[in-house]
């Protein structure tokens, strides 16, 4: 049973007010909360076993070194990787993407292709523009439509043998919605082209399985699934992780240096060079397991509610338009109020306690194609209630009539 009270009481950050109001959280879609378990699993660490790891034979690095490890394994289960070394430890998404957007400066040539979406956050448009701009490659857009989705037919007239890689987000940080990746994907291996998929967005609602998507790289975030900041994951097919040259040198990514030449480590060490965010990414597997414990079902299940409920109560507001219409689409509604500049709504209601986020949410392509500044974005997670959307709406009507 989902006990939506019980998963409050687990993060210690929602029972807060904030200029004397209830804290109402609805910037998820940025960064999510951390339970209490998560905060105690960082203290434990450097309370118990700080040490560097896979570097010493002493007690404390043998315990941290096998908890990082474990923390591995339990990523590769959970995202159904193969092989644990085809899961890379890495600061974030914008990390993973810039590490197989390097690696491809060795492989593309002039005149090569690489397909991105029009729905991209900025991670995934800039470190393709730095590689075309250094390989001569040319960066092609999949198009969208009004209702915030990918043409899929004129995704179909842009593959050809000269894609070389096509990198899509699983869902859209800005619109909430949902691509069809695995159709995707199948359509780019006709053409022998590699697949990345930006999953920052969408782990935090469901689990990817990346053997049956058949994608070759994913990346995702921890930090937006209960984790700290500076985590992430960078999952890659172990045949493309073994062609791509290192991101980074220095310790740890080495198996023999000389002057004259240095070898490099096997997967995963190959990626992971220096001393990596020890804490983190031991903390990393403890959220996993906590997400897990709540059930995507659950979390699945909830979401639908909350995005349905806020929809249907944010239409009422006279004036107010939702931008990302897809019928597939997760917990996220942007929207703004006619006459009215998403940064004042914004403002306003944070006095009343509620955090949303205004702007172009790193996605400034999109806020061109429908010739608007930005929008307020309200992002749920599964710890939201339809009685804080209640407080939202209320706050926004208020604002509204203070500025129009």
């Amino acid at each position: 049973m989902f006990d939506i009270q019980k998963v409050r009481a687990d993060f210690p950050i929602l029972s807060q007010k904030v200029n004397g109001k209830p804290l109402v959280y609805f910037d998820n879609g940025a960064t999510s909360q951390k339970p209490q378990v998560v905060i105690d699993a960082i203290s434990k660490y450097y309370s118990e076993i700080n040490a560097n790891i896979h570097r010493g034979v002493h007690t404390l690095s043998q315990l941290a070194t096998d908890a990082y490890e474990e923390s591995r394994l339990k990523i590769q289960k959970h995202i159904n990787a193969q092989f644990s070394h085809e899961v890379l430890f890495t600061a974030g998404t914008t990390h993973g993407i810039n590490l197989v957007a390097n690696g491809f400066a060795s492989i593309l040539k002039p005149g090569d292709e690489v397909l991105v979406s029009a729905l991209e956050h900025h991670s995934n448009i800039v470190p393709w523009q730095m590689l075309c701009e250094k390989t001569g490659a040319i960066l092609k857009v999949i198009p969208m439509n009004l209702e915030g989705e990918l043409i899929q037919s004129e995704y179909d007239k842009l593959l050809s043998d000269k894609t070389k890689i096509v990198t899509v987000n699983h869902i859209s940080n800005a619109l909430g919605t949902i691509n069809p990746i695995r159709e995707m994907i199948a359509k780019a291996r006709k053409f022998d082209a590699a697949i990345l998929i930006d999953g920052a967005q969408a782990t935090p609602h469901l689990k990817p399985d990346v053997q049956d998507l058949d994608c070759d790289f994913y990346v995702f975030s921890g930090h937006k699934i209960c984790a700290p900041t500076g985590t992430g994951i960078l999952y890659g097919k172990e045949a493309w992780l073994n062609k791509l040259p290192p991101y980074q040198g220095g310790g740890e990514m080495i198996k023999e240096v000389t002057f004259e030449k240095t070898t490099y480590a096997e997967l995963p060490h190959k990626f992971e060079a220096g001393t990596p965010n020890i804490s983190g990414g031991i903390v990393l597997g403890v959220a996993i397991d906590y997400m897990n414990e709540v059930g995507f079902e659950n979390i699945q299940k909830q979401e639908k509610m909350l995005l349905e409920y806020a929809t249907k109560k944010l239409l009422e507001i006279q004036g107010l338009k939702i931008y990302g219409t897809s019928s597939q689409k997760t917990s996220v509604v942007s929207f703004n109020i006619e006459g009215i500049h998403p940064y004042d709504i914004g403002t306003i209601i944070d006095k009343k306690g509620i955090a949303v986020r205004t702007g172009h949410h790193c996605a400034q392509p999109i806020m061109s194609f429908f010739q608007i500044p930005g929008t307020i974005r309200a992002s749920f997670s599964f710890y939201n209630t339809t009685e804080e959307i209640d407080l939202m709406v209320d706050a926004i009507k208020k604002a509204q009539a203070m500025l129009s």
